[in-house]
């Protein structure tokens, strides 16, 4: 096994099973090599796994809290993507140990609500189901909405459609044809008191979402984004300048070019590892300024006093970061 490339990844696992659920997407089992339980988690919580190629992913944990003998990830293969899904579904292999973090989350269930409607697309099904298994357990009131382009695409489909909650469940194809998408309308035209919607899935279902909830009371909307929603470029980038502390230096960041890439040109060497704003590896403090945050990591705290260089750019004229 290779050493970990983030020094976050402080979890040694054994891939106990692997599996094909749908196609291209693939269901990893995680457990403590030594057979203890391993740490624990909440509903809508991730990990950071380093895949056998090196890149780190964030994928969420599928199971339910109260199975804590083990981890389930569901990985999704993407032959546009940069490699790490590949390699996450080519090539891991039952009996392999891999490196992840400690579980984190950024999508937690609301206690205090009276109910839930949990609305998936696609693999964004993998918080969601450790919801739904969640709220049953404790036998709360929720409904989820599951919506796949088709059967032979979606992950714990036929698990759902035949789970002791399938009362709750509707799963809906559309096959592709826009005229034969799930009417989402009637369950959110008006929202029941104390109820919270939890979503997660591609762009274009959480935009609808959005769209439809704007009477919603704001905190009671939550949504889980893997994608690349905030890009390393865009036509509308300026250039700034990076100062450093203590060193002194100063060094421009062009338009198209990255503060990750822009510190490298002069010699420095920050840990990286996705350079897609997923991993958190290069991350270094904030000092000043005023900073364009477009990671998918950190926490609204941690992003006070700290920026990740490989996608993350600024508002103001100038940044001052502190490398170590």
């Amino acid at each position: 096994m290779s050493e970990a490339l983030n020094p976050e990844l402080v979890l040694v696992v054994e891939v106990a099973s692997s599996s094909l659920i749908a196609r291209d997407i693939r269901c990893l089992e995680l457990v403590d090599p030594r057979g203890e339980d391993l740490p624990p988690f909440t509903p809508g919580a991730h990990l950071l796994v380093q895949a056998p190629n090196g890149m780190t992913r964030r994928y969420s944990l599928c199971n339910p809290p109260s199975e804590r003998n083990h981890y389930l990830i569901a990985v999704k293969r993407e032959p546009s993507g940069r490699g790490g899904s590949a390699s996450m579904v080519d090539d891991v292999r039952c009996g392999d140990t891999m490196y992840v973090s400690l579980p984190r989350n950024d999508f937690e269930l609301v206690d205090t609500a009276s109910s839930h409607l949990l609305i998936a697309g696609g693999v964004g099904i993998t918080p969601i189901r450790s919801m739904a298994y969640h709220l049953y357990e404790r036998g709360r009131p929720f409904r989820l909405c599951y919506l796949t382009r088709e059967a032979e695409a979606t992950a714990f489909g036929q698990e759902l459609a035949q789970s002791h909650f399938r009362d709750r469940v509707v799963i809906h194809h559309d096959h592709g044809d826009p005229d034969q998408a799930f009417d989402l309308w009637p369950l959110l035209e008006k929202p029941k008191g104390g109820m919270h919607l939890l979503c997660c899935g591609p762009r274009t279902l959480m935009d609808a979402v959005r769209d439809m909830t704007g009477h919603w009371s704001s905190s009671a909307v939550h949504f889980e984004d893997f994608s690349a929603r905030n890009v390393a470029h865009s036509a509308a980038d300026k250039p700034f300048r990076v100062k450093l502390v203590p060193e002194g230096e100063a060094i421009d960041v062009p338009a198209d070019v990255s503060i990750l890439e822009a510190l490298r040109r002069h010699g420095y060497r920050v840990p990286s590892s996705c350079e897609s704003g997923t991993c958190g590896t290069c991350r270094v403090k904030l000092i000043a300024g005023e900073p364009d945050h477009r990671d998918l990591v950190l926490t609204e705290e941690q992003r006070r006093r700290e920026i990740t260089v490989c996608v993350s750019r600024a508002h103001s004229a100038e940044l001052v970061l502190q490398l170590s």
